[in-house]
Protein backbone atom coordinates (compact mmCIF):
# COMPACT_ATOMS: atom_id res chain seq x y z
CA UNK A 1 0.00 0.00 0.00
CA UNK A 2 1.51 3.48 -0.82
CA UNK A 3 1.57 6.36 0.93
CA UNK A 4 -0.84 8.31 -1.53
CA UNK A 5 -3.30 4.98 -1.18
CA UNK A 6 -3.01 5.47 2.77
CA UNK A 7 -4.09 8.59 2.43
CA UNK A 8 -6.63 8.13 0.35
CA UNK A 9 -8.18 5.53 2.87
CA UNK A 10 -7.97 7.85 5.46
CA UNK A 11 -9.80 10.62 3.72
CA UNK A 12 -12.69 8.00 2.70
CA UNK A 13 -12.66 7.16 6.87
CA UNK A 14 -12.33 10.82 7.37
CA UNK A 15 -16.09 11.90 5.45
CA UNK A 16 -17.35 8.77 7.29
CA UNK A 17 -16.75 10.15 10.21
CA UNK A 18 -18.01 13.40 9.97
CA UNK A 19 -20.89 12.26 8.84
CA UNK A 20 -21.43 9.67 11.51
CA UNK A 21 -21.68 12.62 14.16
CA UNK A 22 -23.66 14.70 11.26
CA UNK A 23 -26.31 12.32 10.50
CA UNK A 24 -26.82 10.49 13.97
CA UNK A 25 -24.87 12.32 16.86
CA UNK A 26 -26.36 15.96 17.25
CA UNK A 27 -26.22 17.38 13.38
CA UNK A 28 -22.51 18.77 13.74
CA UNK A 29 -19.68 17.44 11.41
CA UNK A 30 -16.50 17.63 14.12
CA UNK A 31 -13.99 17.09 11.82
CA UNK A 32 -12.62 20.32 12.44
CA UNK A 33 -12.67 22.85 14.47
CA UNK A 34 -13.77 25.86 12.82
CA UNK A 35 -17.81 24.53 13.07
CA UNK A 36 -17.74 25.25 17.04
CA UNK A 37 -16.04 28.59 17.01
CA UNK A 38 -19.28 29.52 14.79
CA UNK A 39 -21.67 28.05 17.25
CA UNK A 40 -19.69 29.84 19.86
CA UNK A 41 -19.78 32.73 18.24
CA UNK A 42 -23.62 33.12 17.50
CA UNK A 43 -24.67 32.26 21.24
CA UNK A 44 -21.86 34.66 23.15
CA UNK A 45 -23.57 37.23 20.29
CA UNK A 46 -27.01 36.46 21.55
CA UNK A 47 -25.71 37.27 25.02
CA UNK A 48 -25.68 33.22 26.19
CA UNK A 49 -22.45 32.99 27.81
CA UNK A 50 -22.97 29.62 29.28
CA UNK A 51 -24.13 28.19 25.74
CA UNK A 52 -20.75 29.74 24.11
CA UNK A 53 -18.81 27.83 26.62
CA UNK A 54 -20.48 24.81 26.01
CA UNK A 55 -18.49 24.72 23.02
CA UNK A 56 -15.26 25.71 24.46
CA UNK A 57 -15.02 22.30 25.73
CA UNK A 58 -14.64 20.66 21.81
CA UNK A 59 -12.60 23.49 20.67
CA UNK A 60 -9.88 22.81 24.22
CA UNK A 61 -10.56 18.84 23.10
CA UNK A 62 -9.29 19.55 19.28
CA UNK A 63 -6.51 21.73 20.60
CA UNK A 64 -5.57 19.03 23.38
CA UNK A 65 -5.62 16.27 20.36
CA UNK A 66 -3.17 18.19 18.51
CA UNK A 67 -0.73 19.09 21.41
CA UNK A 68 -0.55 14.78 22.39
CA UNK A 69 0.09 14.19 18.95
CA UNK A 70 2.97 16.40 18.29
CA UNK A 71 4.27 15.37 21.61
CA UNK A 72 3.88 11.70 22.07
CA UNK A 73 5.07 10.21 19.06
CA UNK A 74 8.32 10.27 19.68
CA UNK A 75 8.07 9.41 23.19
CA UNK A 76 6.06 6.10 22.23
CA UNK A 77 8.27 5.42 19.28
CA UNK A 78 11.05 4.61 22.12
CA UNK A 79 8.75 2.49 24.27
CA UNK A 80 7.13 0.20 21.62
CA UNK A 81 9.28 0.30 18.98
CA UNK A 82 6.28 1.34 16.40
CA UNK A 83 5.83 4.03 14.86
CA UNK A 84 3.10 7.18 15.59
CA UNK A 85 0.92 6.44 12.60
CA UNK A 86 0.65 2.93 13.55
CA UNK A 87 -0.38 3.41 16.99
CA UNK A 88 -2.78 6.42 16.01
CA UNK A 89 -5.10 4.11 13.77
CA UNK A 90 -4.94 0.94 16.19
CA UNK A 91 -6.19 3.49 19.24
CA UNK A 92 -8.55 5.57 16.71
CA UNK A 93 -9.54 1.75 15.07
CA UNK A 94 -10.55 0.29 18.80
CA UNK A 95 -12.39 4.28 19.96
CA UNK A 96 -14.33 3.69 16.57
CA UNK A 97 -15.46 -0.21 17.84
CA UNK A 98 -16.26 1.65 20.96
CA UNK A 99 -18.25 4.14 19.89
CA UNK A 100 -20.26 1.87 17.81
CA UNK A 101 -21.44 0.24 21.16
CA UNK A 102 -22.85 3.28 22.33
CA UNK A 103 -26.36 3.64 22.13
CA UNK A 104 -28.07 7.08 21.07
CA UNK A 105 -28.97 8.12 24.13
CA UNK A 106 -25.78 8.35 25.32
CA UNK A 107 -25.32 12.55 24.74
CA UNK A 108 -24.43 13.38 21.69
CA UNK A 109 -21.99 16.38 23.11
CA UNK A 110 -19.70 13.15 24.58
CA UNK A 111 -19.69 11.46 21.29
CA UNK A 112 -18.63 14.96 19.23
CA UNK A 113 -15.69 15.23 21.62
CA UNK A 114 -14.38 12.23 21.59
CA UNK A 115 -14.71 12.83 17.60
CA UNK A 116 -12.66 15.77 17.53
CA UNK A 117 -10.23 14.39 19.39
CA UNK A 118 -9.46 11.38 17.43
CA UNK A 119 -9.99 13.76 13.97
CA UNK A 120 -7.60 16.74 15.78
CA UNK A 121 -5.34 13.67 16.18
CA UNK A 122 -5.46 12.45 12.66
CA UNK A 123 -5.50 15.81 10.89
CA UNK A 124 -2.18 16.27 12.32
CA UNK A 125 -0.55 12.88 12.04
CA UNK A 126 -1.27 12.33 8.38
CA UNK A 127 0.36 15.75 7.24
CA UNK A 128 2.20 15.24 3.79
CA UNK A 129 1.59 12.44 1.03
CA UNK A 130 4.50 12.02 -1.43
CA UNK A 131 5.65 15.41 -1.04
CA UNK A 132 2.69 17.16 -1.20
CA UNK A 133 0.67 18.02 2.17
CA UNK A 134 -2.61 16.69 2.45
CA UNK A 135 -5.55 17.23 5.31
CA UNK A 136 -7.77 13.51 5.89
CA UNK A 137 -10.52 15.18 7.99
CA UNK A 138 -11.71 17.58 5.82
CA UNK A 139 -11.91 19.41 1.93
CA UNK A 140 -11.47 22.74 2.53
CA UNK A 141 -7.64 23.48 1.40
CA UNK A 142 -7.81 20.18 -0.89
CA UNK A 143 -10.43 22.02 -2.73
CA UNK A 144 -8.36 25.67 -2.77
CA UNK A 145 -5.03 23.49 -3.47
CA UNK A 146 -7.17 22.57 -7.17
CA UNK A 147 -7.71 25.34 -7.91
CA UNK A 148 -4.45 27.24 -7.61
CA UNK A 149 -3.02 24.09 -9.22
CA UNK A 150 -5.52 24.20 -12.05
CA UNK A 151 -4.71 27.83 -12.70
CA UNK A 152 -0.77 27.05 -12.74
CA UNK A 153 -1.83 24.26 -15.26
CA UNK A 154 -3.65 26.24 -17.93
CA UNK A 155 -0.81 28.83 -17.39
CA UNK A 156 2.45 27.06 -17.69
CA UNK A 157 1.44 23.09 -18.56
CA UNK A 158 3.71 22.40 -15.49
CA UNK A 159 3.34 18.50 -14.82
CA UNK A 160 4.09 19.07 -11.08
CA UNK A 161 0.64 21.16 -11.04
CA UNK A 162 -1.49 18.39 -12.63
CA UNK A 163 -0.10 15.78 -10.37
CA UNK A 164 -1.33 18.00 -7.27
CA UNK A 165 -4.88 18.78 -9.01
CA UNK A 166 -4.83 14.56 -9.49
CA UNK A 167 -3.88 14.31 -5.79
CA UNK A 168 -6.15 16.65 -4.12
CA UNK A 169 -8.96 15.35 -6.45
CA UNK A 170 -8.89 11.89 -5.70
CA UNK A 171 -8.65 12.92 -1.49
CA UNK A 172 -12.14 14.88 -2.13
CA UNK A 173 -13.35 12.14 -4.42
CA UNK A 174 -12.58 9.68 -1.52
CA UNK A 175 -13.83 12.09 1.17
CA UNK A 176 -16.66 12.18 -0.83
CA UNK A 177 -17.30 8.21 -1.40
CA UNK A 178 -16.68 7.90 2.47
CA UNK A 179 -19.68 10.39 3.22
CA UNK A 180 -21.96 8.86 1.17
CA UNK A 181 -20.99 5.17 2.21
CA UNK A 182 -21.97 6.15 5.60
CA UNK A 183 -25.45 7.83 5.21
CA UNK A 184 -26.54 4.23 3.69
CA UNK A 185 -24.93 2.83 6.76
CA UNK A 186 -26.27 4.89 9.40
CA UNK A 187 -29.58 4.70 7.69
CA UNK A 188 -29.66 0.38 8.18
CA UNK A 189 -27.14 0.08 11.21
CA UNK A 190 -27.72 3.28 13.72
CA UNK A 191 -25.60 3.96 15.95
CA UNK A 192 -23.37 0.90 15.14
CA UNK A 193 -22.97 2.66 11.11
CA UNK A 194 -19.67 4.08 12.37
CA UNK A 195 -18.26 0.18 12.19
CA UNK A 196 -18.14 0.65 8.91
CA UNK A 197 -15.43 3.38 9.06
CA UNK A 198 -13.06 1.43 11.08
CA UNK A 199 -13.11 -1.35 8.32
CA UNK A 200 -10.61 1.05 6.12
CA UNK A 201 -8.66 1.71 9.38
CA UNK A 202 -8.37 -1.30 10.65
CA UNK A 203 -6.57 -2.05 7.07
CA UNK A 204 -4.21 1.12 7.61
CA UNK A 205 -3.10 -0.26 11.22
CA UNK A 206 -2.65 -3.57 9.91
CA UNK A 207 -0.62 -2.60 7.09
CA UNK A 208 1.26 0.07 9.05
CA UNK A 209 1.70 -2.19 11.70
CA UNK A 210 2.93 -4.86 9.49
CA UNK A 211 5.39 -2.56 7.84
CA UNK A 212 6.84 -1.65 11.12
CA UNK A 213 7.05 -4.89 12.24
CA UNK A 214 9.39 -5.31 8.89
CA UNK A 215 11.46 -2.47 9.40
CA UNK A 216 12.56 -3.79 12.98
CA UNK A 217 13.71 -7.38 11.30
CA UNK A 218 10.28 -9.15 13.38
CA UNK A 219 9.30 -10.26 9.70
CA UNK A 220 11.34 -11.89 7.14
CA UNK A 221 11.46 -10.22 4.26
Amino acid sequence: MEETRIYRTMSIVGGMMGVYTLQLRGGVACNGGTGNFYHAAAFAGSGDLLGALYYAVPIGVYFLGVMLSEYLPEKLERLGGLHWNTLLTGFETAALLLMGFLPLSVPNHLIQIVMSFLCSMQYNSFRKADGIPMATTFCTNHLRQTAVSLVKYWETGDGEALRRIKAHGSMMGCFLLGGVAEVAACIRLSQRAIWLAAIPLSIVFFYLLYSDKKAYGFVAN
